[in-house]
């Protein structure tokens, strides 16, 4: 089996080609084709090579499907016998990556 552990937008992620995953939004456009540098370990059947801190010569390519808003999520805060309540909403702005090719 094929994948690798990659860097991208401030965390890591266990990818092999084909996947689809969820990354906070980054600046590329949708159907937007790009490749990362970042790859932190690679395993392919029985070889492991784990990079000191990224694996010289691997790289991951990657499309853009879609850039939308995660759920909501509902955020109190309540401070009993003062009277102080305070409410707020907030939605994660998400972008959906396809794996294309992991390049060891």
């Amino acid at each position: 089996m094929k994948y690798a552990v990659i860097a991208i937008s401030g965390s890591q992620y266990k990818i092999a080609e084909n996947d689809t995953i969820t990354i906070d939004k980054n600046e590329l456009k949708d159907g937007e084709k790009s490749s990362t540098d970042q790859v932190l370990l690679t395993v392919n059947d029985d070889q492991v090579q784990v990079g000191k801190p990224t694996v010289k010569g691997a790289s991951v390519e990657f499309e853009v499907l879609k850039h939308f808003q995660g759920e909501k999520i509902q955020v109190s805060t309540y401070r009993s016998k003062s009277r102080y309540q305070k409410h707020m909403g907030f939605r994660a702005q998400l972008t959906d990556l396809k794996i294309t090719k992991i390049n060891l």
